[in-house]
């Protein structure tokens, strides 16, 4: 299939270009891009840096991707910026390569939505199916998982991790990870219980839904430590896919403790 560049288009001659790709008016494409077939460009668009985007993704004008990373360590090192199929990329959408310090490479998976304003900064390693809403923002280094939806004006601190099929409040800082399921918001993010629509949407059924919820309610007590809570829920629903997701997500923590409900939230 033929690709269709409009005249005004400024492309490097080293640039990849697949097949029937469309790059609109007045984008600028650097020449480490590589666009693979069916990728879509609105007018506007710029892609710099060593930047590969998947086929059939989407990206509207005035989204800049691939430009240096915003972190004061880099010094125009060679990084990569990875971006799967099948994504929507709106207006304004900016996403960064990563830096030596953190693996060299920003990756994002397929079939994603990220809407207005979204930044994905450097060295982000996100999933697949996930939606981020208007001035959605991730710092550096944050892995996100499956199936997560991250509301709009919402800030996640760098190197923190969040679970599939989670869901992120609007307006929300996260400032700790966030478990497979969970469902967070606040000013300073705290968990408000699992996301049970997004469960139920991705063919959890009622039974399965409710044990989650008893682990849940007994990870999150009060009694013993969290390893002997995460000890006793492997033992008690090793059967219960969801749970031993979660059981295992809070084995592997990494750098910041886990999102946890508020104490407002168990005085009340």
């Amino acid at each position: 299939m033929t690709s269709t560049i409009h005249p005004t288009a400024v492309i490097d001659s080293n640039a990849r270009i697949g097949n029937g790709v469309n790059i609109g008016a007045y984008c600028v494409i650097g020449p480490d891009v590589w666009l693979h077939d069916n990728v879509t460009l609105k007018p506007h668009v710029v892609l710099d840096g060593d930047t590969e985007i998947g086929s059939g993704t989407i990206v509207y004008s005035f989204a800049s991707i691939g430009a240096a990373p915003q972190d004061l360590k880099y010094n125009g090192e060679k990084t990569k910026l990875v971006i799967g199929k099948n994504n929507v990329i709106r207006e304004h959408v900016t996403m960064n390569p990563g830096t030596v310090q953190g693996g060299g490479e920003t990756r994002v998976g397929d079939n994603s939505l990220f809407m207005v304003g979204v930044h994905v900064a450097h060295d982000c390693q996100l999933g697949n199916n996930i939606v981020m809403a208007n001035n959605a923002t991730l710092a550096g280094h944050v892995h996100v998982g499956n199936n997560v939806i991250i509301g709009g004006l919402s800030a996640v601190h760098q190197w923190i991790r969040i679970g599939d099929f989670a869901i992120i409040g609007g307006m929300s800082g996260v400032e700790n990870d966030v478990i497979p399921f969970g469902r967070v918001k606040g000013e300073r993010a705290f968990l408000d219980g699992l996301n049970i629509i997004g469960m139920e949407r991705n063919g959890f059924t009622k039974d399965q839904i409710k044990a989650a919820q008893r682990a849940f309610n007994e990870l999150f007590g009060e009694q013993d430590t969290l390893e002997q809570r995460l000890q006793k829920a492997a033992t008690d629903y090793a059967s219960e896919e969801a749970v031993m997701r979660i059981v295992e997500f809070a084995r592997n923590k990494t750098k910041f403790p886990l999102c946890a409900p508020s104490r407002k939230q168990k005085a009340a």
